[in-house]
């Protein structure tokens, strides 16, 4: 069973690797889902970490319909990220009624190997999760990251047995949002997935002495300007130690 950890900086790739994770999946923003994340962190990255790194192909939030000149962007970031040492692009478009864009994705996937692909959640809002299955299996993806159409694991938890039943070894379904330490053991005695993807964060004091209380960055919603947001090791370690008693 491999443990992927969802994360957003440098710093969080070294913890989630010193926890025990298999692999990361480097994004920015994840208050937006997840972006695709600068090349300079991501070169950072892999030079100060052996773990397996996947980036996120997605150059903006909202929905998976993207424009021309969006999916050039797609296609020139899977470049740099593939010449740069990703070993996986995580990707996902669709088509206005809710089926996976077949000719897009194929696009992306030949240029991206012989990395690994994974179709990200964006599966989680098509219309038919069987079909959507098959289609990617049709096209040879590694992997795709769901919840089983619901907002979370233990939402989809139906839709997930099945998913993970008819993939069988063709593709693996790997459940995500809404795991934790607390039930993942639980979790995976239903749905027994091959792998799992978790999002396990801490907050770190910032080390700023004058503190301006005032200003913020980030607008109404936003997290304080003092308070930083890393993968949490304890977390991830905890993860990991159930892994290896199940």
């Amino acid at each position: 069973m491999k443990i992927e950890i969802c994360l957003e900086s440098v710093e969080s790739v070294l913890i989630a690797e010193r926890g025990g994770a298999d692999r990361v999946e480097f994004c920015a923003d994840l208050f937006e889902g997840g972006i695709t994340p600068s090349l300079g962190a991501f070169k950072v990255a892999r030079a100060n970490s052996k773990i397996a790194m996947s980036v996120i192909i997605r150059p903006r939030g909202g929905d998976f319909c993207y424009s021309d000149l969006e999916f050039a962007s797609m296609e020139e970031d899977i470049k740099l990220f593939k010449e740069a040492g990703a070993d996986c692009v995580v990707l996902g478009i669709l088509t206005p009624d809710g089926e996976i864009d077949i000719k897009r994705t194929k696009k992306l996937v030949n240029l991206a190997r012989p990395m690994e692909v994974t179709f990200h959640r964006a599966f989680d809002v098509t219309k038919d999760p069987f079909r959507s299955l098959d289609t990617l299996i049709d096209m040879g993806i590694d992997r795709v990251l769901t919840s089983g159409l619901e907002p979370t694991v233990t939402e989809g938890l139906d839709t997930l047995i099945e998913l993970v039943k008819r993939a069988g070894d063709n593709i693996i379904v790997m459940p995500g949002c809404g795991l934790t330490e607390r039930n993942f053991a639980n979790l995976h005695a239903k749905i027994g997935a091959k792998e799992y993807h978790l999002l396990l964060p801490g907050s770190v004091e910032s080390k700023m002495i004058f503190r301006h209380p005032d200003i913020y960055m980030g607008g109404m919603l936003r997290q304080g300007e003092y308070s930083i947001t890393h993968t949490d090791q304890e977390r991830v370690e905890a993860v990991t130690a159930l892994r290896a008693k199940l």
